[in-house]
């Protein structure tokens, strides 16, 4: 199944998410996000979630799958976003907010707090030192970010890395940002 990945739990599994061809878009293997998904506990109800990378959806769906009351996908390229915005048409999926931009711009404009954020960058892309520089501001206390890359990231002290796992190329992560009080 060429540019088709499934929904693996919740609501909506086994639903299909199709999407264009597009170098660089590689969605999480299924494998992959039963385990991110038992990281964070199998029922998300009431968390706000961001995936900041969207690609093919299948983390931010998944998550709304799962009981999310709130999923922003953010996508650079016009095709995949057209893509992700049938996929909600299709689900029906009214708590999926699917936007047009850049993963650095949405955060240096956007002001909203997150329970949860995907960072899934094209691999090689070296996009996640500035995204974790700049997340803090946008995190709920406890929040907890799921970090996919194709080399061991370089995960900065201000976060605790609570669980780490690998699966062929993909080297996975779910930590914190740590601090004494909320990020401003």
């Amino acid at each position: 199944m060429k540019n088709r990945v499934r929904i693996v739990g919740g609501a909506w599994r086994s639903r299909v998410l199709r999407f264009p061809a597009t170098i660089g878009l590689r969605p999480t293997a299924d494998r992959l996000r039963e385990t991110l998904f038992n990281w964070l506990g199998q029922e998300l109800c009431g968390l706000a979630c961001l995936d900041l990378f969207a690609g093919s959806g299948a983390l931010g769906f998944e998550a709304a799958s799962r009981g999310a009351s709130a999923v922003t996908l953010v996508e650079r390229d016009p095709r995949v976003f057209r893509a992700l915005v049938e996929s909600r048409r299709l689900l029906g999926a009214q708590q999926v907010e699917v936007l047009q931009a850049d993963a650095l711009a949405f955060l240096a404009s956007d002001s909203r707090c997150f329970d949860v954020v995907f960072l899934d960058p094209p691999y090689r892309s070296h996009f996640l030192p500035a995204v974790l520089a700049c997340l803090p501001p946008h995190l709920r206390p406890a929040a907890r970010v799921y970090v996919e890359s194709a080399e061991r990231p370089e995960i900065p002290s201000s976060y605790n890395v609570l669980r780490r796992s690998h699966a062929g190329q993909a080297q996975c992560l779910l930590v914190q940002w740590q601090a004494d009080e909320p990020p401003p």
